[in-house]
C-alpha cells in the first residue's frame, strides 16, 4: 500500500541563497551567459533574470558591457553584502566558498 505525503513530509523546495545569490554566483562561472541561459540554471522566468541583474547593476555589484548583441558581465567581487549579519564579508568570500 501506498502511502499518500502530508504537507509536512513532503520535499522542502526552499535553499539557503537568494535568487540574486544565484544569478551572480552564474556570472561568475560563465560572464557571457544570456537572459534565458541564466534562467534555465537558476530556474526563474527571464523577467525575473532582468530585475535581478537590474538590482545588481544598481547596487553596484555587477558591470554590464555590451559586446555586439550580447552582454558580458563582470562582478565587482570586492563589493560587501548588504545584510547587516553578512557586510563584513565580501562577495569574492561567497565565490570562494561556493567554488571549492
Amino acid at each position: 500500500m501506498v502511502s499518500k505525503q502530508t504537507k509536512s513530509e513532503a520535499p522542502s523546495t526552499w535553499t539557503f541563497l537568494s535568487n540574486h545569490a544565484h544569478v551572480l554566483l552564474s556570472l561568475a562561472k560563465s560572464p557571457s551567459l544570456t537572459v534565458r541561459e541564466i534562467a534555465d540554471e537558476v530556474g526563474i522566468t527571464e523577467r525575473a533574470v532582468h530585475r535581478i541583474l537590474r538590482d545588481l547593476e544598481e547596487g553596484r555589484y555587477i558591470t554590464i558591457t555590451k559586446n555586439g548583441r550580447r552582454n558580458s558581465y563582470q562582478i565587482n567581487s570586492s563589493k560587501h553584502f548588504r545584510h547587516p549579519i553578512a557586510s563584513h564579508q565580501s562577495i569574492q568570500s561567497l565565490l570562494t566558498l561556493v567554488k571549492k
